[in-house]
């Protein structure tokens, strides 16, 4: 099983950028399909990006397609998100989960173990 700890969120003004690292455990962490999803206050939980083991394959939602990018080094057992013209909207509590499932699956309710998640406060 694969453990997850995010990190590289902060406080970005409108327009910026971050990028967030997901440092995953275990020997299997490569033939593992790893997604980002976030939650704002109030609201559920939500996807934004999925990467297949391999790398070859990406997923987005669509409010964040053209200005997130997700990529992993399989070597380092790490996953990133660059997140590029953030906007106010995409302030949420970023985590990421491994899964033996497809980059298109994007309910949260697959996933049961999450991390601490990484907090992304985007200012106008």
């Amino acid at each position: 099983q694969v453990q997850s700890v995010e990190s590289g969120g902060g406080l970005v003004q409108a327009g910026g950028s971050l990028r967030l690292s997901c440092a995953a455990s275990g020997r299997t962490f490569s033939s593992y399909t790893m997604h980002w999803f976030r939650q704002a206050p109030g609201k559920e939980r939500e996807f934004a990006a999925s990467i297949n083991y391999s790398g070859s394959l990406t997923y987005y939602a669509d409010s964040v397609k053209g200005r997130f990018t997700v990529s992993r080094d399989n070597a380092k057992n790490m996953v990133y998100l660059q997140m590029n013209s953030l906007r106010p909207e995409d302030t949420a509590v970023y985590y990421c989960a491994a899964s033996s499932l497809s980059v298109y699956v994007t309910s949260s309710r697959h996933f049961h173990s999450w991390g601490q998640g990484t907090q992304v406060t985007v200012s106008s």
